[in-house]
């Protein structure tokens, strides 16, 4: 899976241009706040997900301008393909080998692609909601019904919670609530047992690449951290299970606190090292391992899945790890076309290295 070409015309602050990449490894170099960035979350669109900065749609556009337009050739299922992303305002049109699509999900489809960004060096760390989006959007990558099931449990949440709210106002409303309990339970057993099974087998391929960082001295586990109770052995049926009893033991909590508390929205992901629970015990080194470990597995998941590899993306994260961690970063993402951003120069023995800078949204 490689990038031929991409081109973007009032994206962000990059000036209006077309850049052709290398096959292999491609280095962005400039001085911060330059564009850098914006030039790989270009590429990251086409892999169906929204921006991995957080941004809002209406904020890729280039201020003053009423539309911004992003258009990538590609080599993928052994041919060349195209696509494109029209953004206006906070809608958008995409359009995959000049067929309109309803939804920007049909990328993941056709184009794989991994990012590492300096705010996954958080992931261990930090909050739940950014693991939670660690997995939901690599699995999203792999399944588009997924983000489909997403979409529709997070608004059933939103219609629960507004009723929630209603019923301290209107307790009759409360014999109305199980009807929506019912459809939260259905989704969110969906949601969870899918994450399960991404996570079982990220479990295998992220424990090798970790023993492969600390040479052989720690073992990684990832468990799931349900606010139901669910272990990671447990199918579907008994997640339905798990989560009714939830529902019905936190529904007075719920009315008083006019939202829900339970669910694949409350749930985290929990790292160990040799069995020890590295967001209280692991150092700042081995914290960032295992994201390294974490991020190599999801691109080896999505060559898997696609039996090609993805096009990886590092967006100024060398200049955040020691040497040995570039080393083992980048030889571990051979074979994939990779993109790299930063300052100053990475270290990096390939002789198949294209080289562009960035200055002041001007890619040369």
């Amino acid at each position: 899976m490689k990038v031929v070409s991409l081109k973007f015309s009032d994206f962000r602050n990059l000036k209006d241009n077309i850049i052709f990449p290398g096959e292999g490894t491609n280095v962005i170099y400039g001085d911060n706040a330059q564009g850098k960035t914006n030039l790989l979350e270009a590429i990251w669109l086409f892999s169906g997900g929204h921006s991995f900065r957080g941004s809002k749609e209406s904020e890729l556009t280039k201020f003053g301008s009423k539309n911004s337009l992003i258009e990538m050739e590609f080599e993928s299922q052994g041919r060349n393909q195209n696509a494109s992303i029209l953004f206006s305002g906070n809608k958008k049109q995409i359009h995959i080998n000049d067929v309109k699509k309803t939804s920007s999900a049909y990328l993941s489809e056709c184009f794989g692609c991994v990012v590492f960004s300096p705010e996954h060096l958080a992931l261990v760390k930090n909050g739940p909601s950014l693991r939670r989006r660690f997995v939901d959007g690599a699995i999203c990558q792999q399944n588009i019904k997924f983000a489909v099931l997403l979409s529709k449990y997070n608004r059933t949440l939103v219609q629960r919670n507004s009723l929630l709210k209603e019923i301290y106002k209107h307790p009759e409303l409360k014999e109305t609530l199980c009807i929506w309990d019912d459809s939260l339970i259905l989704l969110g057993a969906k949601i969870i047992f899918k994450r399960l099974e991404y996570i079982s087998k990220l479990n295998v391929i992220a424990k090798e690449y970790h023993n492969g960082i600390s040479k052989g001295k720690e073992e990684l586990f990832i468990d799931y951290v349900s606010s139901a109770g669910i272990s990671l052995d447990d199918n579907e049926e008994k997640i339905i299970e798990k989560l009714k009893q939830s529902f019905e033991k936190c529904r007075k909590e719920d009315i008083k606190l006019s939202c829900t508390n339970c669910g694949p929205h409350r749930d985290d992901l929990e790292f160990f090292i040799n069995s020890m629970k590295a967001k209280n015990f692991g150092s700042q080194g081995q914290q960032r391992s295992i994201v390294l470990s974490l991020k190599l597995a999801e691109a080896k998941m999505l060559w898997n899945y696609f039996s090609e590899p993805p096009v990886v993306l590092l967006d100024d994260v060398l200049s955040e790890i020691d040497r040995n961690r570039q080393e083992f970063l980048l030889l571990n993402s051979k074979g994939c076309q990779t993109f790299i951003t930063g300052c100053e120069a990475p270290v990096i023995e390939d002789e198949n290295i294209k080289i562009f800078t960035v200055n002041n949204g001007e890619v040369m």
